[in-house]
């Protein structure tokens, strides 16, 4: 059997498995280190774990203090499992990387490209939540999902041409785009230029160049490619990002927030018992996703 690395892992090859999947956790903590102050055995909690780390799918996760958060009290654990990943995803992208916050984002145009998703439905929710102006793009049949929570206007993809239906509206202050590929040919064109507006995608080939070239080809290789990117469309006016993951606790404190303030809340698609973890990654593995998939471990008191 022929079994790929982990690209991120720059020690010898076997310390790698076994691999536990799963990215968002929510529980009840069990022990805390003697340096942690903040959370006490008991404690609710919700947490998004890094990927270098294991993951959720197992009856207890190890994580440092800093990458937990209380979770929230209006949330079941279930509900709350949907959120922490696309929480820190979509908070690096536009906060750390699009430079956007609850100060400054008021009237801003947003457009998201591929918004039916988690990451798309959390993003709308967030900038909502922060008096923005957002157009997404979606297909048809998710257009009631993204419109209750709260997106200003939908463009279908499925009914004609993306990019000539974007050009009849006003341009935008930042783009945070869920699709990749050929949108990066045209999606940068509907940004304000000379404005500070940036392009933030989050389809990175990061993880394909490390896997392929290994970690240091593979870090210069997606360097020049950024590079080469970003100075490319810098001439033009524009800023074009990468998006990343990065866990956070602060991040999701703020969260947190938002979430027993009524302002976001979670997009349970489909919940699977833990027996039945083949088939949750069959149903993601398809696609055309309408939120998060959920996967319970153990029965816990909601």
């Amino acid at each position: 059997m022929n079994m790929r690395r982990d690209p991120l892992n720059i020690k010898a090859t076997g310390s790698e498995f076994p691999l536990i999947l799963g990215r968002d956790v929510s529980g009840v903590v069990m022990e805390c280190g003697l340096n942690v102050s903040y959370f006490k055995p008991g404690d609710e909690v919700w947490a998004a774990i890094p990927p270098w780390k294991q993951g959720s799918l197992a009856e207890f996760v190890v994580l440092s203090g800093n990458e937990v958060s209380h979770k929230p009290k209006a949330l079941s654990h279930t509900q709350a499992a949907a959120i922490p990943y696309v929480a820190a995803t979509v908070w690096s992208a536009v906060v750390n990387t699009g430079g956007l916050n609850k100060d400054n984002c008021t009237g801003k145009r947003i457009l998201i490209i591929g918004a039916s998703g988690g990451i798309g439905t959390f993003a709308i929710q967030l900038l909502k939540a922060w008096d923005s102006h957002v157009t997404v793009t979606c297909s048809q049949n998710a257009e009631q999902l993204v419109r209750g929570f709260g997106a200003d206007h939908v463009v279908d993809y499925r009914a004609g041409d993306v990019e000539a239906k974007l050009k009849t509206l006003e341009k935008f202050d930042l783009i945070l785009d869920n699709v990749g590929g050929e949108t990066e040919k045209w999606a940068l064109s509907f940004l304000k230029p000379w404005s500070g507006a940036k392009y933030v995608t989050l389809v990175t080939p990061f993880l394909l160049n490390t896997d392929r070239l290994g970690v240091a080809d593979g870090m210069l290789q997606t360097g020049v490619t950024i590079g080469t990117k970003a100075l490319r469309h810098l001439c033009k006016g524009v800023h074009y990002r990468w998006g990343f993951f990065a866990p956070s606790g602060p991040a999701l404190d703020e969260v947190r927030e938002l979430v027993d303030a009524g302002k976001i809340r979670p997009v349970v698609e489909q919940q699977f018992s833990f027996p039945e973890v083949p088939q949750a990654f069959e149903k993601v593995e398809k696609g055309h996703a309408r939120g998060k998939t959920v996967i319970s471990i153990a029965e816990v008191s909601e």
